[in-house]
């Protein structure tokens, strides 16, 4: 899958939002409809076509390769190959790594030696700025313990009793200690996994919520916290903002305009990604009972497009701004101190600069990005074809860089990416374990009965929904 770069002096305001209302639909209809189309494998016989220009593994060098200093060093004719090695190696370090790796090493055996010596690329990988090596290193290295021997030693928990639909949003709080698990029953469930191999009743804490019948009115299909704070997104179109400190309670309420398919939580705003293609900011430091959008969002007056339905909040975080970034419904987002970041059925990813209130960049895809991982400067995507992305942060740009097959044969709809580890969850059944290395080195798959829904990793936990009514949960070594 070939992207374009996107651009990135696209100074466009997104405060003009020329969006038709959302009609009144049935939720559940709408959901169905949504789950066919977007998450369901393909016909029998029909197979995703893949991309043409997917990484593979190069061929390691050889450890009986003499060092490439001395084969450099030993040129005599005066040029580029005369230079001592700390200047070709500086060289080096300004292009591209596929190209030094694939195309100069095929210049001559000196700079095949030079780029076959496993010290050039530490050094390389040592001139990374801001980047905690020591801790990378342990990260990797636990996360090769844990799964050896294709995870031997990691325990399988099934909790089955809590919901009687599937389940399609996990979080994990405290470390590890609690979880919460959103279903199609539309419910959201509180889980002890500190009381993991225990009766059933006392790993599941509670039900969130007040209503005798269920947490919404809808099915539940994001969860996001910050702190002990938590909200969880829903086809009944609102979010509802608990208090895990006060024992679960509701301490707030958005009615949205359209479906929540997609939350970020920081300290500072709300995000909401809606089936009505909109991205929408909210501000949880203030609380509001009424908010229409602000002046100056959406037609101007005197303009002959209707007016947007009023989005209304029951003490709930004020509204910002919201904006119609893309044409399609938005599937996927993510949020940080500088951007937002959002992927849509539309084959697009839109990035937006918090900062100058602007969108920076849009990228036109192949496919559409089903779930997000962000961790400075690599952000990890899995798509509908069941392929990985990745795109770097370079100078407040992000670029595509790598694209993936990782084995998964249906839409990938769960990842979670750290510098140690990676965790993917399909439709097609598996979870899958990997490093994250270019391309990525899967150490273990496990397989369901039933498609996986998302994937959350804390401590040593790492928990998925699954279509099967259950929380998968697997447990490593401390």
């Amino acid at each position: 899958m070939e992207l374009p770069l996107g651009r990135c002096d696209d100074s466009r305001t997104w405060d003009n939002d020329e969006s038709d209302p959302e009609s009144e639909t049935d939720p559940d209809a709408q959901a169905k409809a949504y789950v066919a189309r977007v998450l369901s494998p393909p016909k029998s016989g029909l197979a995703f076509s893949r991309p043409s220009q997917l990484s593979t593994p190069a061929a390691s060098p050889s450890a009986s390769e003499p060092r490439a200093a001395s084969k450099v060093s030993a040129v005599s004719e005066p040029g580029l190959l005369s230079l001592p090695p700390e200047l070709l190696l500086e060289i080096c370090s300004y292009l591209d790594a596929r190209l030094v790796l694939h195309v100069l090493s095929r210049v001559c055996h000196a700079l095949r030696d030079l780029v076959s010596d496993h010290v050039t690329w530490r050094l390389r990988a040592l001139r990374r700025k801001n980047f905690d090596w020591p801790a990378a290193c342990i990260a990797l290295e636990q996360h090769l313990s844990r799964w050896a021997e294709d995870g031997r030693w990691v325990e399988y928990f099934c909790l089955a009793d809590g919901h009687v639909a599937s389940v399609d949003s996990v979080l994990l709080l405290q470390g590890g200690s609690l979880c919460l698990s959103g279903s199609r029953d539309r419910n959201v469930n509180l889980w002890d996994l500190r009381q993991l191999g225990t009766e059933s009743n006392q790993v599941l804490v509670k039900t969130l919520g007040t209503k005798r019948n269920s947490t919404h009115e809808g099915w539940v299909w994001s969860l996001a916290a910050q702190d002990h704070r938590v909200c969880s997104g829903s086809w009944d179109s609102t979010v509802k903002l608990w208090d895990m400190a006060a024992d679960g309670q509701q301490f707030g309420e958005i009615k949205a305009s359209s479906a929540v398919l997609c939350l970020s939580y920081l300290p500072d705003i709300l995000v909401t990604g809606t089936y009505d293609k909109k991205v929408t900011i909210y501000d949880p430091r203030d609380r509001m009972e009424t908010q229409d959008a602000p002046v100056g969002w959406g037609p101007s007056r005197g303009s002959d497009i209707p007016p947007h339905r009023p989005i209304t909040h029951e003490a709930g975080p004020a509204l910002l701004k919201h904006q119609q970034l893309h044409s399609r419904p938005v599937l996927t987002l993510l949020a940080d101190d500088r951007h937002i970041i959002s992927g849509s059925e539309d084959h697009t990813l839109v990035v937006v600069d918090r900062r100058a209130n602007s969108v920076l960049q849009r990228l036109q895809l192949d496919s559409y990005l089903l779930c997000m991982s962000y961790q400075e400067p690599q952000l990890w995507a899995g798509d509908n074809q069941g392929l990985l992305h990745v795109f770097a942060n370079r100078n407040g740009c992000f670029q595509l860089i790598r694209s993936f097959d990782v084995g998964h044969s249906f839409p990938i709809t769960g990842i979670q990416y750290s510098v140690g580890a990676l965790y993917t969850t399909s439709t097609d059944k598996t979870i899958r374990v990997h490093v994250p290395t270019d391309p990525p080195r899967t150490i273990c798959t496990r397989r369901h009965d039933n498609g996986l829904n998302r994937v959350c990793a804390e401590g040593n936990l790492v928990v998925a929904g699954s279509g099967d009514l259950s929380l998968e949960v697997w447990r490593l070594q401390a």
